[in-house]
């Protein structure tokens, strides 16, 4: 596996960025000036009209399929619909182009593949214009199919926008491209590029301090009672009570970390322990996290009682929830003014509290321009080949990003740019490179999903 030896010392690169606009605009600065800009031809597949119909089924079941040399990219099916939209774009870098014209077949999905062409479009490479700003849209236009020698024949019109672009157009984002093209279906949208927010997190502390008025099931012993509380997979418990009587009482706090949206209840169950690995529930309560006090300050959060319910079997075999007079004391909070750590302390990129109150203003920007790799290893055989299809995440507080996955190469070329917003100079921004595992046609070497191929901290 191992190729010409890599030199991984500190050295110097020049690639051509855009850089700042000088004079009298010098603040303006181009979302895509940190990294080298790409030539993509870029296919739009909008939608067909009045394609004609299989002469022996009366059904038609198209799709399209896109061709620039040995390139190919193929749009979703519909079933039995003349009349159809994809609205698809396929991009593929100019320095990969093998041929001067893009051919746009319309497939029968039913038929064999030497004789399901409906028809097709040519369009050839000098014809196709140029993109002088990111957002400036070629409006697509009708084209009438043409048959296997060229020439138009019968019905059926394609719209279709066929431009060359950057990685700055707004196209570019949710375009298929050709360099993924054993992608499967449902995980092409793993090959885009991507912006990810972490979900906020909250400390959620619960003060449990006693219980009044409990019935267990026998009178002739004193209850050892507990108290169990859910939050999603997490349970806690408290202690056995050291007073064994109807009242007892704890004064024990337990700590969680609840993440929005707030989709689990917070479930008590109040338990008798009842020897030999037996239990009995002496009640349950349920608290939806939306109802409970957020707070910032040092300040105590509100005592409150609770109402117990006792799930008993009824006489027609259902559970049934039965109200009576226990009740549980207890003080709940989600605690905002703290920064809920889900990342390791000496590399963590945010320490900011929960609530915005607790916020320092912000001290700048942070730009990073993620332009490629070089001497990456190999990590799959492809066609008795080694591989790699790398990809790039970085992170840096909740906002982190990936790159788009460029196939079948050791030195991949992303040229994309992100921004975040910064409040501590004393934090790290973490940068990884990964192989993706979702492209079809490669054998993993090794163990894992999407392995990691290495990482960077700053």
């Amino acid at each position: 596996m191992s190729g010409a030896k890599e030199d991984f010392s500190v050295k110097e690169i020049n690639p051509k960025i855009g850089g700042r606009v000088s004079g009298a605009h010098q603040n303006l600065t181009s979302s895509y000036d940190l990294v080298e800009q790409m030539q993509f031809l870029f296919v739009r597949i909008v939608k067909a009209r009045d394609l004609p119909l299989h002469p022996y089924t009366g059904l038609c079941d198209p799709y399209v399929e896109v061709k620039i040399g040995n390139y190919l990219g193929t749009t979703m099916y519909f079933d039995r619909k003349p009349n159809l939209e994809w609205n698809q774009v396929f991009a593929l870098t100019r320095d990969r182009m093998q041929s001067l014209s893009v051919e746009i077949f319309v497939r029968e999905k039913q038929l064999m593949i030497y004789e399901n062409i409906i028809g097709k479009v040519t369009v050839n490479l000098p014809d196709i214009p140029l993109g002088l700003t990111p957002d400036s849209a070629f409006a697509p236009q009708w084209y009438r199919l043409q048959d296997k020698k060229g020439v138009v024949a019968g019905t059926g019109e394609l719209m279709v926008a066929v431009w060359f672009g950057t990685q700055a157009d707004e196209a570019f984002p949710d375009a298929w491209h050709f360099d993924t093209s054993t992608v499967s279906g449902e995980s092409l949208p793993n090959t885009r590029s991507k912006v990810y927010l972490s979900p906020r997190l909250w400390y959620l502390r619960v003060h449990i301090i006693q219980a009044q008025d409990l019935v267990p099931g026998s009178k002739n012993r004193k209850p050892e009672v507990y108290v169990k509380v859910n939050l999603g997979d997490v349970t806690l418990r408290t202690k056995v009570s050291p007073n064994k009587s109807v009242d007892p009482k704890w004064n024990e706090e337990l700590m969680f970390v609840a993440e929005e949206p707030f989709i689990h209840p917070l479930v008590f169950s109040v338990e008798d322990r009842l020897g030999n690995n037996m239990e009995e529930c002496l009640g349950k309560c349920k608290i939806n996290l939306s109802q409970v006090e957020q707070r910032i300050e040092i300040k105590a959060a509100s005592l409150k009682w609770y109402n117990l319910e006792k799930v008993l079997l009824g006489d027609d075999g259902v559970n049934k929830e039965v109200a009576f007079s226990s009740k549980l004391n207890m003080k709940i909070s989600l605690d905002g003014g703290y920064h809920v750590f889900d990342e390791p302390i000496h590399y963590s990129s945010d320490y900011r509290s929960t609530m915005k109150k607790g916020w320092k203003p912000m001290i700048g920007v942070l730009e990073l321009g993620i332009i490629g790799a070089s001497g990456l290893q190999p990590m799959k055989l492809r066609n008795g080949y080694e591989t790699t299809d790398a990809y790039c995440v970085a992170k840096y507080g909740p906002k982190w990003i990936k790159t788009r996955t460029v196939a079948n190469t050791f030195s991949p070329k992303w040229n994309e740019q992100y921004t975040w917003e910064v409040y501590d100079p004393c934090t790290v921004l973490t940068i990884g490179v990964f192989d993706d595992s979702h492209l079809q046609g490669g054998e993993v070497l090794g163990s894992g999903k999407d392995p990691s191929i290495g990482k960077v901290g700053e």
